[in-house]
């Protein structure tokens, strides 16, 4: 399936603390909306269904350094690149916007992943630089 990753894309408050959930994280319902009110902006990809089925966003002070955080897929659609996909678009909006550094912290299972998004690692933290 060729699916589309869309910047700021309407997301109803409900549909990220669902995804969440599906792997095994925290609902974390009382985030939203509060984040899509701070955060610089963020990204999702819905299926065929019209389902949110990856998540993911960029939050800072919008000036020379991001934060990307929640990089999340629906576990049925893992494994086919479109966590790769996501990350490259957030990445591609963070250029656009003049985000010169984006910086993620993530568990160590998924160094390779970010590693082959285009992070580089350094000593507390994995960054990339545009």
């Amino acid at each position: 399936m060729n699916f589309k990753v869309i910047i700021n894309q309407p997301i109803s408050n409900k549909e990220v603390p669902e995804l969440r959930e599906f792997i095994g994280w925290d609902r974390r319902d009382h985030d939203y909306p509060i984040l899509f009110e701070r955060c610089n902006f963020w990204a999702g990809v819905r299926n065929e269904s019209h389902k949110l089925i990856a998540f993911g966003y960029v939050c800072g002070m919008g000036l020379e350094h991001g934060y990307m955080e929640d990089i999340i897929v629906h576990p049925k659609y893992q494994g086919q690149g479109l966590g790769k996909k996501l990350v490259r678009e957030l990445l591609g909006e963070s250029e656009r916007l003049g985000l010169e550094i984006v910086s993620v912290t993530h568990g160590e299972n998924k160094t390779d992943f970010y590693n082959k998004c285009g992070f580089t690692p350094s000593a507390g933290s994995v960054w990339r630089r545009t």
